[in-house]
């Protein structure tokens, strides 16, 4: 049975932030597939919510991608104007620059990388939530279609593992206490064979 609480942790705002990601990513999709790109939203604001994460914290899981792939310095003025500082310092924190044209795969992971070496703890959870998503997504897709599924990403095989194994060394000395951590250490030591 589901208990109901007098202090919700998620309000209105989160709601909002529900509606605004899926107006922004209506007609996206999962790369390589016909998922919607919610799916992958709103299953990092599970996780984040799942590790103990704050409503803030919610809703950049929700937004995290948004500044990147739907409209860049305007979606992060409204996401401010609608969420409020905390939440777009996160998502700021989530977000590769936003420079165009885009440079190289690799020197764009390198810089992720080295955000994450003096991010926030916020920041640390949405983003360890993310890639334990896509990582999940990967091995699923791994499973149905094999070594084809590396086809999809950039980096190939080797660079896409190379990302997550600098991403976990990072993580592991600053959000080792995390469940998600773990997780996503199974995950990719699975991808790895």
């Amino acid at each position: 049975m589901t208990e109901i609480t007098k202090n919700p942790k998620l309000t209105s705002r989160f709601e909002r932030a529900l509606i605004y990601a899926a107006q922004l990513h209506a007609n996206q999709v999962r790369k390589g597939s016909d998922i919607p790109y919610l799916s992958h939203l709103l299953s990092v604001a599970a996780l984040v919510l799942e590790d103990g994460g704050d409503e803030d914290e919610a809703i950049a899981g929700l937004l995290h991608d948004a500044v990147e792939d739907r409209g860049g310095a305007e979606t992060r003025e409204a996401i401010l104007m609608q969420f409020g500082e905390r939440v777009v310092s996160i998502v700021d924190g989530c977000t590769e620059p936003c420079v165009f044209p885009k440079p190289p795969w690799r020197d764009r992971k390198l810089q992720y990388i080295e955000q994450m070496r003096c991010a926030s703890p916020s920041v640390l959870r949405v983003s360890v939530a993310d890639k334990l998503h896509n990582a999940r997504s990967i091995l699923a897709d791994y499973y149905r279609v094999g070594d084809a599924v590396w086809d999809k990403f950039k980096g190939g095989k080797a660079g896409t593992l190379w990302y997550y194994g600098s991403l976990l060394e990072i993580y592991d000395r600053r959000a080792a206490d995390s469940f998600l951590l773990a997780e996503l250490t199974k995950t990719v030591d699975r991808l790895n064979g």
